[in-house]
């Protein structure tokens, strides 16, 4: 018996990374899945690997639009149960050399489209008696990295629409927490590494678990809020970090 036997999941930024590792420990432990990216041939072959329990749209999380259909689409399982804020983006520049563009684009896609979600999907949720929205923020929504500013700025405002919703929904039976990954190895985190010359093997390895984090280790997470085991968890915030927010690089 799984731990999201029945339960039915809307995940963004599902294609790759930890949005597929996410989809594919939720499809392990019973749920179905609606995979929603703007990589479409990753998110087609990913829902192709999932089989009948998941499916893929293109989904740009800026687009109420497109909310609206990715919401939609749950309909092909008959309801809505969760909603996975996975999708992000982060441009990696000193605040001097940064565009406004590049600051807004950050901040739109982060913040403005978990946004959405929230709104989009607390109706649906609400309808069938509830559910968890789970919002992917950061280690850097509790600390600033140089060259990070927009990032961290929006990660920083995901905690506060995160606690703000979980007041809101409550009374409805919604539960909205958030995640704080560390270090993990995705495309992302690596493209981060390479861009500020920073050589993330001997940075982790200080680390009290002195290693880079797998994607996996956060879909656990995701899964434990998707599921009824925290049923009592609303407005949280989940770190999972190695220990990084101890001190270490900081």
């Amino acid at each position: 018996m799984g731990q999201l036997d029945g339960k039915v999941a809307l995940i963004t930024g599902a294609a790759r990374g930890m949005g597929a590792a996410h989809a594919r420990r939720f499809v392990a432990e019973g749920a179905r899945v609606v995979l929603g990216d703007v990589l479409d041939d990753e998110g087609a072959a990913l829902a192709d690997e999932l089989g009948s329990d998941a499916v893929y749209l293109h989904h740009d999380v800026t687009s109420a639009d497109d909310w609206s259909a990715a919401v939609a689409a749950a309909d092909r399982f008959g309801r809505l149960d969760v909603v996975v804020n996975n999708a992000g983006i982060l441009r990696f520049s000193p605040i001097a050399e940064m565009s406004l563009a590049d600051f807004t684009t950050v901040m739109t896609v982060n913040v403005t489209g978990a946004w959405l979600g929230i709104k989009t999907a607390a109706p649906v949720l609400s309808a069938t008696g509830g559910g968890s929205i789970v919002n992917v923020s950061s280690v850097e929504g509790f600390v600033g990295a140089a060259g990070l500013s927009a990032y961290s700025a929006s990660k920083f405002a995901l905690r506060g629409v995160t606690k703000s919703a979980a007041r809101e929904l409550g009374p409805a039976g919604i539960r909205v927490n958030s995640i704080h990954p560390g270090g993990i190895a995705t495309p992302m985190t690596a493209a981060v590494a390479g861009a500020s010359g920073t050589d993330g093997d001997s940075f982790f390895s200080g680390l009290p678990i002195p290693r880079w984090g797998r994607p996996v280790e956060v879909s656990e997470v995701a899964v434990f809020l998707a599921s009824d085991a925290s049923g009592y968890c609303t407005g949280s915030e989940f770190v999972v970090d190695g220990g990084m927010l101890t001190g270490c690089g900081y």
